[in-house]
């Protein structure tokens, strides 16, 4: 017999190993870039493969656990990228850097695991519970990203093929867990309203609406952020304040790279550690009916959880503009502290969204799940490149909050201003995509 902890536990230690999988290519850079000896621009290329295959993996997938069940596609997840893991570290067998890219680009697929376990966890504990819930499978899971970043060059030194293979080696056995003791919903009648509602007309209910679209701009303002940020930062303090730094003492072109690491190591630990957090506070705020936006409706029974989602994104874009601010000022401490304060407001943002998506969305976690965290990694492609363009590196975090959030906020309060049911608000009726203006069976009314 099953229960919903043990459930949360397998889906967070699953999501964990995943995302140490996602972004263990970064840790052996130098490594791989000397064994192939890679130009910078192929070791660029390199570093972008995490992100080429989330946004359509990460819609596929959550289509998938709402059509096949969540352990079955999270078994599966694991199971090829470990396969690939473990052939990508057997350089006899990879011959040669485009193959070595390919390879590390489906396994850094294993990231789209992430709406998998949402929708997983959001079958499994009830609506007053989901915030601190989703956060917990989510903040344990992407600390992954930076254990694997302290602790697999310590392990392994230059070695990444030994650390590949048996990361590969251990994704297998936890798939086979997955398989063996997942199930797919505590009440199977919900697995099966996923199921029923995972067609062509479901999806694309789901991706005009609104409310969902809003909910994927949020995303994008936090989580897209944050893998966005964890791509620049180490570069930025290294350019940004590179004097500061070597008055420090750092000296040396390694040794800088060292502490402009660690100083950006700030934001995604805090971006990780604190996002169960936020979704307690989703719960609290949920719990204790604080609605204090008079643009956003109070009316539905889940507006709380978006008035504290809208005081999330207020607080990324303040701090945001803060960055810049202390960047143009060249105070590295001041910068360091500004950084640890926004990586706590982006995960206010990104465990704020994740409790609202399966509360809105009960019949179709999965696909709702895919499309919000999926499309919004896009931020991780696109954010940096703005910040690269900038004739100053300390003011694009500014421009992106002005030119790129304010309207995300806009939009996010545009779409969340109905007293009704914002799902009934969108690109064409519920009744034009889905045949019917009753309430869908399972929740969805």
């Amino acid at each position: 017999m099953t229960n919903k902890i043990e459930q949360l536990v397998i889906a967070t230690v699953a999501f964990f190993w995943a995302f140490l999988m996602w972004f263990s290519t970064a840790a052996f850079s130098p490594s791989i870039a000397a064994f192939y000896s890679l130009s910078t621009e192929q070791l660029a290329l390199l570093a972008s493969s995490a992100i080429w295959l989330a946004p359509p993996g990460r819609v596929l997938a959550g289509w998938a656990a709402d059509r096949l069940g969540a352990h079955n596609v999270f078994a599966i997840i694991l199971t090829y990228s470990g396969a690939v893991s473990i052939l990508s570290g057997m350089p006899s067998l990879v011959g040669s850097f485009e193959v070595l890219f390919v390879e590390r680009m489906i396994v850094a697929s294993a990231g789209i695991s992430f709406v998998v376990g949402i929708q997983h966890v959001a079958q499994w504990f009830e609506d007053h519970e989901m915030g601190t819930a989703e956060g917990l499978y989510a903040g344990t899971g992407n600390v992954g990203a930076g254990v694997g970043a302290l602790l697999l060059p310590r392990i392994y030194g230059t070695n990444f093929s030994d650390a590949f293979v048996h990361l590969g080696i251990v994704a297998l056995l936890i798939a086979f867990v997955y398989k063996w003791r997942g199930e797919p919903a505590k009440n199977r009648a919900k697995a099966q309203a996923a199921k029923d509602n995972s067609g062509f007309k479901d999806t694309m209910f789901v991706w005009t609406r609104w409310s969902a679209i809003a909910l994927m701009l949020a995303y994008a303002m936090s989580f897209g952020l944050e893998i966005a940020m964890n791509a620049w930062l180490p570069g930025y303090y290294a350019e940004g304040f590179g004097s500061a730094i070597a008055n420090l003492g750092f000296d040396s072109t390694e040794a800088i790279q060292t502490a402009a690491g660690t100083f950006a190591a700030v934001q995604s630990f805090n971006a990780s550690l604190f996002r169960p957090f936020s979704g307690y506070m989703s719960d609290l705020w949920q719990r204790k009916g604080w609605t204090p936006y008079p643009v956003i409706s109070d009316q539905q029974e889940y507006s709380p959880r978006v008035h504290w989602l809208m005081t999330a994104l207020i607080l990324i874009t303040m701090t945001m503009i803060g960055l810049t601010l202390i960047g143009l000022a060249g105070i590295l401490p001041a910068s360091v502290v500004i950084l640890a304060v926004f990586g706590i407001t982006v995960s206010f943002g990104t465990g704020g969204v994740f409790a609202i998506v399966p509360v809105i969305f009960k019949d179709r976690p999965g696909t709702a799940s895919g499309f919000i965290g999926g499309i919004s990694t896009a931020g991780g492609i696109v954010y940096p490149i703005v910040y690269g363009y900038l004739p100053n590196i300390h003011t694009g975090y500014a421009v992106v909050a002005v030119v790129f959030f304010l309207p995300f906020i806009a939009f996010f309060v545009w779409a969340m201003r109905y007293d009704d049911d914002p799902r009934e608000h969108g690109i064409g009726s519920e009744s034009r995509w889905l045949g019917t203006t009753e309430p869908t069976p399972g929740g969805d009314d």
